[in-house]
């Protein structure tokens, strides 16, 4: 597995690409926090819709063989009446794992939403869910992927990150 760093032309240029597979139009998009709201801000700007849902989810981050399994925790969700026979972009910049947009999936059909998922970034060997894939993506990949947005918390990226503070 190598480390990719993307710029934000290489963004750009993902985004675009995912933009002309989506099957519009949509009701709203829901963004889940924090990978999803930069792409899933550029699709809305794109195009031209208002309507941004966010969605933010946590799972255990406990060791163990169950954790993988556990339940989500929805610290923010939108209320059903917004999700209710509407069509829903789900946006997220990566499909690791799954747990995270499979969790968003549910909540929307169970309120009666339609959600498509939508990704920059697919890790299909690492998915928990073999058998659901996203909507649409960009890449299939294995790689570590580092995105602009990412950069003032990776510790291994070429600019440390290091805050100035005023002089007292």
């Amino acid at each position: 597995m190598k480390h990719v760093y993307l710029s934000w032309h290489d963004t750009e240029e993902l985004v675009s690409k995912l933009i002309f597979k989506l099957n519009t139009p949509y009701d709203a998009i829901l963004v889940i926090t924090r990978g999803g709201v930069i792409p899933g801000g550029m699709i809305a700007e794109a195009l031209k819709m208002k309507e941004i849902l966010t969605a933010a989810v946590l799972f255990s981050e406990s060791p163990g063989k169950g954790a993988q399994f556990s339940w989500p925790r929805f610290l923010q969700f939108p209320a059903d009446p917004l999700l209710t026979g509407r069509k829903i972009l789900v946006v997220d910049n990566l499909w690791y794992r799954g747990r995270t947009i499979i969790a968003v999936k549910g909540r929307i059909e169970t309120a009666g939403g339609f959600p498509e998922l939508a990704v920059l970034h697919w890790k299909q060997s690492s998915s928990l869910f073999p058998d659901q894939s996203p909507d649409y993506y960009v890449e299939i990949t294995e790689d570590f992927i580092h995105y602009p947005w990412q950069r003032i918390d990776d510790t291994d990226y070429r600019i440390p990150a290091q805050p100035v503070l005023p002089l007292s």
